[in-house]
């Protein structure tokens, strides 16, 4: 025996409470109200989510720009690593470029070969006039927001792996300045330069500063 169920009357669109208990009670899922979003609450929607995007932006952005900033800076430690281990390799000089022709110097073919190639890695060939470039300069240097502030220290690394000041032998960091590079961000206001030093030629250390208007 069938059970039979009396036609719902519709409100608005939407069956009643007795009937779609009923429904609900002998399956009929289609006699249930099918009700969308009213304005109100597609306005009330849009609200929040506008009031997030206000909120997520700026500390996106921050994070994006924040992270250029020390990707930069290890890339650099990258290469005074890379300049390091190919003197090591190669057991002859090795230099790390500063974007200084001056602090290149110009002592022999390998400091010429720098030129202004801002942290490439050259080495000194077979003979005395002739280099290989090891390593170019790091490629996050064309972002616009990223800057060099003052001048990059140029490393000499000799077949020990020892870095020392281009045209001495003395290692780089004892008893004068241990700041190899200070890269800096246009867009931050706060943690804007990181700080790459050398410390007895060898030792690599970073610092995080904060510079108001000193980029570069």
């Amino acid at each position: 025996m069938h059970s039979f169920i009396a036609p719902a009357k519709h409100r608005g669109g939407c069956t009643s409470a007795a009937a779609r208990s009923r429904a609900l009670l002998y399956g009929h899922a289609s006699a249930l109200c099918s009700r969308g979003f009213t304005l109100v609450e597609l306005m009330v929607t849009i609200t929040v989510a506008a009031i997030l995007l206000v909120i997520a932006v700026p500390s996106f952005s921050y994070m994006i720009n924040s992270n250029r900033l020390t990707t930069t800076a290890n890339a650099f430690i990258g290469a005074l690593n890379t300049a390091r281990m190919a003197a090591i390799q190669r057991n002859a000089a090795v230099q790390f470029c500063s974007n200084s022709a001056t602090s290149n110097t110009t002592i022999d073919a390998l400091a010429t070969a720098c030129g202004t190639n801002t942290g490439a890695v050259f080495a000194s060939g077979p003979s005395a006039t002739t280099t290989t470039q090891v390593l170019t300069a790091p490629p996050e240097l064309s972002i616009s927001s990223i800057q060099i502030h003052g001048t990059i220290q140029a490393i000499r690394f000799n077949g020990l792996g020892q870095g020392l000041t281009p045209g001495t032998a003395t290692p780089f960091g004892t008893g004068t300045g241990s700041l190899v590079v200070d890269i800096c961000s246009t867009v931050l206001s706060t943690n804007n330069h990181i700080q790459v030093n050398m410390v007895a030629g060898s030792i690599i250390t970073t610092t995080t500063s904060t510079i108001t208007g000193a980029c570069p």
